[in-house]
């Protein structure tokens, strides 16, 4: 039989994914009723133990309907959102036909033919090898499917493909093997495989896999995914959470397998620079996580969205659940202890966009870092030198940082984020906090590294000591002459050759921080140490602690942790707080705006890293129009708040969130955010917006609340819009 070895990678599988889910939000499905008997045995009975990854939803009509009763639905029945949202469904439906093309089928396509489950699967059939499966129920849509059928057949003639004989084992497959694409970075011999039965459909890249896949439909499979300790663990204790007559979305991945799979099957077309991010996590120990998943689904009658998920990770045989060595290597940094209460001090700011905050085992993350560090940097020792350094450079800090800093730390860790107004690419502000057991000698400890350090300067803001990265990226660059045999009488000349590597080492990890936080800034306050992206958000959260205008006295905070506490009333080690008007608003307008791939913000980093060509030294295009989207005053009464909590589990974590509609009639009577609340740009922000100020967010009647999940971006067209930008490459 005909067996390619050419699937997705990761990045489009699960674009696809998100793809099939963005039909059904968009309301492009007809509303076919549930089929009085399925076309085929469930799709995780009919997949084999070798499913990497894994997206089912049992009823498409049922999904489209409940997504539509919520508050995002009518978001997309909204003329103000018409424009934008005819732009981005044909955006879709050709970035679809860029992925499921290779099949032959366009998003398009799969509007007209479910009657039941649709499923995509990645397989991996042998080591080393992915194979992309679609399945759908077809029943009482015979008539659609036999054309698409059709127009399957007739895009595999325009591309050249030739039709195979069939294999008297599986007659009713037909197998189109298609020409060598030279341009390929892999240039193997490539096919589609269809198999179009009475009441379903499954069309593959491999032929093998769908005759066995048509094999197994109507009885299943004993080795089946259904099967997995992984799949039935997590559905275990997802399930259990699901009200009975939820239209859920269920999914499954096998992280690390199904990385390794997709990428040598299907490599980048572009090779990237950089480390493999892939490979450095599975040799440090994070194959331990072997599997994630959960269920998802829409208007419950309480919850706009409701998600549960569960990342499988059990301890390494004879360790314990609860024990710092429950796996190896830097994998023991996942240390994150269950404690009874997480709440936001009093001075995280009421206007605050978003909210983390996590237990975390840091001494034990310290101790394990050390491998992880060296194999990101490429090259060991590099951990090791740079903190030998830290303590004996004659002209470094000399401290001890395992001593002075690590040990007078706690386990309390936060993220806030806020985003100053008018947007633009530098708007986002972030601030991380750790918890200080004893911060006295955290401030001295800090003080002795940043006074050492020439590209930090000391500010001082009402009695606080503030540390802040120079900016030095418009100064002119220095001439340095080395002449050969007349090397500069410098101390490195005395320096042993430990000190010359932790000093240069050092150096490479300041670049990186950089790149990252270009306008960092530090302090130690109200018993946390505080690293924030910006200074002038930094001296918002010390005026928040001075003023006492806590985000935990909010109305929409209070509302979303009466929720958690019914949802999680167990010890918890995470929790968090969004409200969602704020949290994409700064990637809403620079999509509009068509400068998302200049984001200076860590989202908008972390986005552009995942899209971008491979080249450092250009930045990508954008591939999202979004010129068509409507002034954001006018969608954000539709968006809400969300909360989430986490548990430690002695067999990995249990993560449940939610989010909650607008709760207008609250704001408009007990306003959470005045004007004053709001920090000014920066001058680097007011430079770059051309020298204007910075205005003040609105007041909280205006205040919305969260929706940060990704599975609730695919179901949400402003957000969705964020994802696209990979959905429309």
């Amino acid at each position: 039989m005909f067996a390619p070895r050419r699937s997705l990678p990761l990045r489009s599988f699960v674009c696809s994914l998100f793809g099939v889910c963005a039909v059904l939000a968009l309301g492009c499905l007809s509303a076919a009723q549930r089929a009085s008997a399925a076309g085929f045995t469930a799709s995780e009975q009919v997949l084999p133990l070798t499913t990497r990854g894994w997206l089912s939803i049992a009823d498409p009509a049922g999904v489209r309907a409940s997504f539509r009763a919520t508050n995002y639905g009518e978001l997309l029945n909204d003329p103000v959102l018409e424009p934008f949202v005819k732009s981005f469904e044909q955006q879709l439906k050709e970035g679809g036909k860029n992925r499921l093309g290779k099949l032959g089928l366009s998003l398009e396509d799969l509007e007209k033919i479910p009657g039941g489950e649709i499923a995509l699967a990645l397989i991996e059939p042998a080591p080393g090898t992915a194979a992309t499966l679609v399945l759908v129920d077809t029943t009482d849509h015979a008539e659609e499917t036999e054309a698409l059928v059709q127009q399957i057949t007739q895009r595999m003639e325009e591309r050249g493909a030739t039709k195979l004989p069939a294999d008297e084992a599986a007659p009713e497959v037909v197998v189109f093997a298609l020409p060598i694409d030279e341009e390929d970075p892999q240039p193997i011999r490539r096919a589609v495989a269809i198999a179009h039965l009475p009441e379903c459909l499954v069309v593959g890249d491999h032929a093998g896999v769908v005759a066995e896949t048509v094999t197994n439909l109507e009885k299943g499979r004993e080795d089946c995914l259904a099967t997995a300790i992984a799949f039935q663990t997590i559905k275990a204790k997802c399930a259990a959470e699901v009200p009975e007559d939820a239209d859920a979305v269920r999914w499954f991945i096998d992280p690390l397998k199904y990385a390794f799979a997709s990428r040598e099957t299907y490599p980048p077309r572009e090779e990237r620079s950089g480390p493999d991010y892939i490979d450095i996590l599975a040799n440090q120990g994070f194959d331990a996580v072997q599997a994630i998943g959960g269920y998802v689904h829409f208007d419950d009658g309480q919850y706009e969205l409701r998600h549960h998920t569960m990342i499988y990770a059990p301890p390494l045989d004879g360790r314990e659940g609860d024990s710092p060595e429950r796996y190896d290597l830097a994998a023991r940094m996942l240390r994150f202890p269950n404690t009874e209460t997480i709440e936001p001090p009093h001075w995280v700011p009421r206007d605050a966009s978003s909210w983390v905050a996590v237990r975390w085992d840091m001494k034990n993350a310290f101790a394990s870092a050390d491998t992880l560090v060296d194999e990101m940097v490429g090259e060991k020792g590099v951990f090791e030198d740079v903190i030998a350094s830290l303590k004996e450079d004659p002209d470094g800090p000399q401290i001890d940082v395992e001593k002075d800093l690590i040990e007078a730390l706690g386990e309390g860790v936060m993220i806030i984020t806020h985003a100053n107004v008018p947007v633009d690419v530098d708007s986002e502000r972030l601030l991380i906090a750790v918890e200080a057991a004893d911060p006295e000698r955290v401030a001295m400890t800090i003080s002795k590294s940043m006074a050492t350090d020439p590209d930090m300067q000391q500010v001082e803001f009402d009695g606080k000591v503030i540390w802040e990265l120079i900016d030095r990226s418009t100064e002119i660059p220095k001439l340095e002459i080395e002449t050969p045999g007349l090397a500069p009488p410098t101390i490195d000349r005395d320096r042993d050759d430990r000190d010359r590597r932790g000093s240069r080492n050092r150096q490479r990890l300041r670049e990186r921080e950089e790149r990252l936080l270009p306008h960092s800034a530090v302090t130690v306050a109200e018993g946390f140490l505080m690293i924030a992206s910006h200074r002038d958000f930094l001296e918002h959260v010390l005026t928040a602690a001075k003023e006492g205008k806590g985000l935990a006295a909010t109305e929409d905070y209070q509302r979303v942790t009466d929720h958690i506490r019914e949802i999680m009333p167990d010890p918890k080690a995470l929790r968090s707080f969004g409200r969602v008007e704020d949290t994409i608003r700064t990637a809403y307008e620079t999509i509009k705006q068509g400068s998302m791939p200049k984001s200076k913000s860590l989202i908008g980093q972390a986005i552009n890293m995942i899209l971008d060509d491979g080249d450092d030294q250009t930045v990508r295009e954008q591939k999202i129009d979004g010129s068509s989207l409507p002034d954001f005053e006018e969608i954000r009464k539709y968006l809400g708040t969300v909360g989430v909590g986490m548990q430690s589990l002695d067999e990995g974590w249990y993560i449940t969130g939610f989010s909650l509609p607008r709760h207008t009639e609250a704001a408009a009577e007990d306003p959470d955010v005045t004007d004053d609340d709001k920090p000014e740009a920066t001058d680097d922000a007011a430079t770059e917006a051309e020298e204007k100020p910075a205005e003040k967010p609105e007041a909280a009647e205006d205040v919305s609340e969260d929706a940060d999940e990704p599975a609730a971006e695919s179901a949400k067209q402003p957000e969705a819009a964020l994802e696209s930008e990979e959905a429309a490459e």
